[in-house]
């Protein structure tokens, strides 16, 4: 689903690095971290953008730079990747002194985000810049009305997501400006980044759809009402005539908030 998600959210993806890239004036950009790096959405677009920088990815999951590793070798990149596993909740690993560090939904994953902030801000050089993104909620498909079901069922959907992020992810909304004011940083920009899709959907889009609402079902399996439950498998069965890739109210709406900022010189 990263990839998917990258490529519908490409464009936005492209302007953000081209902005990054305009704040970063005056500074080379040559030594880039990507904490959580996935499978490698952050790390080729700081590559394409920045034709002069190698990047550290950092995940903790092998199968990830794994899959990093062999897309970057298929795209003839591997000299400029160097894939890292490491935890950054049990220390900050030997990466060097970086000129740029990408922080796209990892930061709330952290037990501790004000102490890798530290971290952040003592490997970044004077003037080096650090990106951090965070999705605060899933993407909406749907209209409240779906025609079958029980109107309003994928906003119950997201009430029941909100309530176990809160739970098990403590961090998800939390106050980045200030935690970053506190780390060191001066802010240069706040903004938001949308991705708005309305039908009729690029394939891509579409299988975008069925991949997060079917990682909604899943997630969901124990929660959701029969009602909803009985809605949801209907839209993410592809023989039903109420079937997501049928539908012509079908769209993509997803909201990122991005804070850059930067080491004072």
């Amino acid at each position: 689903m990263l990839d998917l998600d990258a490529e519908v959210a490409a464009g936005q993806l492209a302007e953000l690095t081209t902005r990054i890239a305009d704040l970063a004036a005056g500074h080379p950009v040559r030594d880039v971290l990507d904490i959580g790096a996935g499978t490698g959405t952050g790390t080729f677009a700081l590559l394409r953008r920045f034709p002069e920088a190698s990047v550290t990815a950092i995940d903790t999951s092998d199968e990830m730079l794994r899959h990093l590793q062999d897309s970057a070798t298929r795209h003839g990149l591997a000299d400029r990747i160097r894939p890292l596993r490491a935890d950054l909740d049990e220390a900050w690993p030997a990466t060097g002194q970086a000129d740029l560090v990408w922080a796209s939904s990892s930061m709330h994953h952290m037990a501790d985000p004000d102490r890798v902030l530290r971290d952040i801000h003592a490997t970044l050089r004077p003037g080096g810049l650090l990106t951090v993104i965070e999705m605060e909620q899933m993407p909406r498909f749907l209209p409240d009305d779906l025609g079958f079901g029980r109107p309003g069922m994928e906003a119950r959907c997201h009430v029941l997501l909100d309530r176990a992020r809160a739970e098990h992810l403590p961090h998800i909304g939390s106050d980045w400006p200030s935690r970053l004011t506190a780390a060191g940083f001066t802010i240069r920009e706040s903004r938001e980044v949308t991705v708005g899709l309305q039908s009729p959907l690029p394939e891509t889009a579409i299988r975008y759809a069925y991949a997060t609402l079917g990682r909604i079902r899943s997630r969901l399996a124990d929660d959701l009402s029969p009602e909803d439950r009985s809605t949801l498998d209907a839209l993410l069965a592809k023989d039903s005539p109420n079937a997501l890739h049928t539908r012509s109210d079908l769209q993509v709406l997803s909201t990122r908030a991005v804070w850059i900022a930067t080491r004072p010189e």
